[in-house]
């Protein structure tokens, strides 16, 4: 992440028009099945990518194992599974790295390659900016339930699909230049991640805590029931100084921090615009293209607006 803006991956111009943009990442496994953490490992890694509007280009495994405790056989499942993704994103797994682990760890760096005055950043947002959602929230809340063997098969069926799918959506709607900034949504839950396109744009936000998509209502019970992972409660807890809650209920704030895994784009699109974006959305079938807010020019505290 770039320490002035905030950004979801590092960027190095190559020429003129052209810029590399690189980003890494990785997690422990939240799914049973080796071959579908696979999947969704490699698409949130490629997610940073498609969040700055590039193609990705290569990308390296970084594997992490017990190797007393791990069959090989699920080792290689986890690969081809990373290998499957970035197949489906036309990037070529030219190489990696493995080392000893405590606990299993998989994840991807990838290279991706944007034309300069294309490339979507979270510095570019402009007051009366639409903040648009390609989807909706809850894997965090979801995953915690399918540890805890609560959650329906519905729900582990919809999750799944979710957090495997690319966005690769990034991708035309950069080229289009009809989004002026975005961020995609991941560990620090919505709320983080919109704080940091606030600072990095010089502005505030007003969101319709109403309007916040959900995997299903089934999240919405869970919350209720207690099923919160610990790191969506320290999002919570820490982004307090930078979001007026209003009243909203506590599902809707612990909705709005939930620690997404492989979640979707936050997008900045000027009024003007949004049919054609919504067009895109359609047509690249996103799970949501729900606008949940807008961008305010005010130097207020705290950064956020939440509204019921």
């Amino acid at each position: 992440m770039n320490s002035t803006t905030y950004d979801d991956a590092g960027v190095y111009r190559l020429d003129k028009t052209r810029a590399l943009v690189q980003t890494v990442d990785f997690f422990t496994p939240i799914v049973d099945d080796p071959f579908t953490y696979g999947q969704i490992a490699a698409a949130n890694s490629l997610s940073d990518i498609y969040a700055m509007g590039a193609r990705p280009l290569t990308a390296l495994n970084i594997v992490g194992f017990p190797t007393q405790k791990i069959a090989a056989a699920t080792v290689s499942a986890i690969l081809r599974g990373g290998m499957s993704k970035a197949a489906e994103a036309s990037c070529a797994i030219i190489g990696g790295h493995s080392i000893r682990n405590p606990e299993p760890i998989y994840g991807l760096a990838v290279t991706g390659l944007v034309n300069i005055n294309k490339l979507m950043t979270n510095a570019k947002a402009r007051a009366g900016d639409f903040l648009v959602l390609t989807k909706p929230l809850g894997t965090g809340i979801a995953t915690t339930a399918i540890k805890r063997g609560l959650a329906s098969r519905t729900l582990i069926r919809k999750t799944i699909t979710l957090m495997s799918r690319l966005n690769d959506v990034g991708v035309a709607l950069g080229e289009s230049g009809l989004v002026r900034a975005a961020t995609d949504v991941t560990g620090f839950g919505l709320v983080g991640h919109l704080a940091n396109l606030c600072r990095g744009s010089g502005l505030c936000a007003d969101v319709d805590a109403v309007s916040l998509p959900v995997i299903s209502k089934e999240i919405l019970d869970l919350i209720k029931d207690g099923c919160v992972p610990g790191g969506s409660r320290e999002n919570l807890y820490s982004t307090t100084v930078a979001v007026d809650w209003g009243r909203t209920n506590e599902a809707q704030r612990i909705l709005a921090t939930d620690a997404q895994t492989s979640g979707g784009l936050l997008l900045c699109v000027a009024g003007k615009d949004l049919p054609k974006v919504a067009r895109l959305l359609t047509k690249a079938r996103s799970l949501s293209a729900d606008v949940i807010g807008r961008m305010v020019d005010s130097r207020r505290s705290p950064l956020i607006c939440m509204t019921k």
